[in-house]
């Protein structure tokens, strides 16, 4: 799926699309499949994280310190909720809140996050 958004994007690049996609799941071995890509389709495939959106600088910085391998779905909210809440505060584009998908083998969980809203 990854290849197709990628080669979509790129054919349109003259006249993008403005989004960023991620694509995030697991593969038939039940490993973690992330890849995130720009407006006209360069890829980026990493095994920890990916970021995307108006807030990404703040991000990478929220993710780099408080991410860890190997985290139980719950720690991996938490950690996810902590960085996205910081990062939206300081970015007036980011909107007031997220929705927080968390993959697991057993299936998928959301929840959503409410952000300052003055």
């Amino acid at each position: 799926f990854s290849n197709l958004l990628i080669n979509l994007l790129y054919e349109k690049r003259f006249g993008p699309y403005f989004i960023e996609p991620v694509v995030a799941g697991l593969d038939e071995n039940n490993k973690p499949f992330l890849s995130g890509m720009d407006l006209i389709g360069a890829p980026v495939y990493t095994d920890d994280f990916v970021v995307s959106g108006t807030a990404t600088a703040n991000m990478y910085g929220m993710c780099e310190t408080l991410y860890k391998k190997d985290m139980e779905p719950e720690e991996l909210f938490e950690t996810l909720s902590q960085a996205l809440l910081a990062s939206v505060d300081r970015d007036a584009l980011s909107g007031w809140g997220a929705v927080v998908h968390i993959v697991t083998k057993d299936g998928v969980i959301s929840r959503e996050l409410k952000g300052r809203q003055d």
